[in-house]
This record gives structure tokens, sequence and C-alpha cells, in this order.
């Protein structure tokens, strides 16, 4: 028996957070408003320093946060990243380590820490400037099948695929060591860089997808077909499908079965950013205990839904214990 249910894989950011209006955007920020764009330790600090005043800090990356998260409802999980050598990575560990989350797995770099600007509008949309650091210089040579030991789940951001040798090495590492995975394609211009790639490791074996509405119009090139067929499209693949569609809930297919998860309402979204990666921690918790998955989609919309009630990728632990009791409820009885 395995002694994780679940281990993330992906880079240990650490989130700034800076409110700011539309304008900031266009006259500071080039590229699409909404989507991830790799920047260098000097652009970094160009936009931070353009900024009112200095942005709130916490843990993020989209795999740890699903980890992170995850933790908290209750599954025993684990991560493989790259910290970095400063005090921002010795701060990432022990927040983790106190959530509970194993910290054995972690490498550790020779630069300092990544990290990740998200610029929140007045509309709660995050457009994100991401410097990875040391976490850009996980090697796919580091990565072994003993990562994976004890592990029944591998959960892999889709920002990894940048680096395609270390995502090869990644899956093979996983499957061979008996993990089922989950691929969360993070963001539409990772899709567009890895469609090919994307499709043959589809083709090899890739148990769960999770995608947003950009993402999935992006993998099929497809923007007029309604979101409930290309999940479809996307389980006949071989995968289980799980496409995400903001306030309108979201689909999930698998075989030749659709199920639609209603939203939860929102009275006052503050910050779309970790939305998703919460999402997929509420339903990664329903599926590896074997909920059914229309229950499985209640718990990821619930998580997203109290996410976009804050500011950060991170639900404070104020409001933790009401929602985990929540999640259970959602549970079969």
């Amino acid at each position: 028996m395995a002694f994780f249910d679940f281990i993330g894989v992906g880079s240990p950011i650490i989130d700034l957070l800076a409110r700011v209006p539309d304008d900031f955007l266009q006259q500071h920020v080039p590229g699409e408003k909404g989507g991830m764009v790799l920047v260098d330790h000097d652009e970094m600090e160009r936009i931070v320093g353009l900024l009112d005043k200095a942005p709130a800090r916490t843990t993020g990356g989209s795999a740890a946060n699903a980890t992170f998260n995850a933790t908290r409802l209750g599954l025993r999980a684990t991560f493989l990243g790259k910290l970095g050598n400063d005090d921002y990575a010795a701060a990432y560990r022990s927040r983790f380590e106190a959530t509970g989350v194993d910290g054995s797995r972690f490498k550790i770099g020779q630069q300092a820490n990544a990290r990740c600007l998200a610029l929140v509008t007045p509309d709660a949309q995050r457009t994100m400037r991401t410097c990875l650091g040391a976490a850009m210089t996980l090697a796919p040579d580091e990565i072994a099948v003993t990562d994976f030991q004890d592990c029944r789940h591998a959960h892999i951001e889709g920002y990894l695929v940048f680096n395609r040798a270390l995502a090869d090495a990644v899956l093979t590492a996983a499957r061979a060591a008996g993990c089922t995975t989950s691929l969360d394609l993070s963001s539409f211009e990772v899709v567009h860089a890895s469609r090919d790639w994307l499709f043959s490791q589809f083709s090899r074996g890739i148990d769960l997808v999770f995608a947003n509405e950009d993402e999935i119009r992006a993998l099929f090139q497809d923007q007029t077909s309604p979101y409930a067929e290309l999940a479809k499209k996307l389980a006949g693949l071989g995968v289980l499908a799980a496409v995400k569609v903001g306030k309108d809930g979201a689909w999930i297919a698998r075989d030749t079965a659709l199920h639609r998860v209603e939203p939860v309402t929102v009275k006052n979204v503050v910050d779309t950013n970790g939305a998703g990666d919460a999402w997929a921690a509420g339903f990664l918790f329903g599926h590896l205990r074997s909920w059914p998955l229309p229950a499985c989609g209640a718990v990821a919309s619930l998580l997203g839904a109290e996410t976009v009630s804050h500011l950060g990728p991170i639900i404070p632990p104020t409001h933790w214990p009401a929602v985990h009791d929540r999640a259970l409820a959602l549970g079969p009885r």
C-alpha cells in the first residue's frame, strides 16, 4: 500500500500579489491579459519597481497550490520540485511542512527561489509574470523512480512542459513507479507551445487532464464548439477530462459519460489566482477516495469558489474548518 496518496510535481514558487488597474498592464506589461509569461530577474525587478507598493507574499506554484490544498483536505501528500538557497526557500519549505506536506522530496538549487508576480485587475483576472530561478535548474537527470516510490498518484503542472525533457523524465519515472497521473494544462501559452507533445502523451497514458476554457480551445484549435463537446472530445483520447468554465461550473467526461458540475455562486470575486489549482485539489481529493465523479466535481467547485473569495492562491487558515466540513459532506454517505 502506498504511503502517500499524492505527489505534486512542479515549481515551488513564492507568489507576489499586487492589485493593479487595467491600464497598468497596457502601459507596462507586454502580452495578453490573463496569461503567464516567463521573465528574467531584471524584467521581474522592473515590473515590481513600477508598483505603487510592495506586493504581498505567499507560497505558490500550480502543482504546489494543489498539493497544499489537498493536504488540508486530508490527503497524505509530498512534493517534488527545486527550492532555492535563500530565505524565501526556507520559508516556503517551513510553510509546507507545517501544513503537513512531506518535504523530503524537495531538491535544493544554488540560485534564488522562484517568484511569480500575479497582477490582479479589478475584474479579478490575474496576469502572471514568472522568474523561475532555482526551479528552472531542475534537470531530467535529477528525476528518478525513487522520487515517486510509495505514491499512488502524481499530479503534474503544465508549466513543466516548457522543458520537454524534464516533463518526459517526470512522466516516465512516475509511470515506472506505478503512479496514476494527472496533468493540469495550466495556461493557454503552454498548450500553444506543446500541442503535439500533449497529444503524444495522452496516447501513451495520462489518466486525468484538467483544462480551463482557454486551454481546451487552444488544445483543439476550436473557438466555437460547446465546452461539453470539447470535454467529450478530450475524453475520447482515453483520459478523464475535467474542463472548468469559470462561473459557469465545469464539465467532466470519461469514456462516453458526461457530467455537468454546477458552480458555487460567489458574491464578491476578489482574485482568480490559484482557483484552478484549488479546483484540481478538490477533485483529486474525491477521486483518490473513489467518490463518484459528480461528488468530485462538487468538492472541486467548492474549493475554487472559496479561493476566489480571497486575495492570493491560498485559502486563509481561519476558513479551512468550515471548508473541510462542507467538502466531506459532499461525499457519498
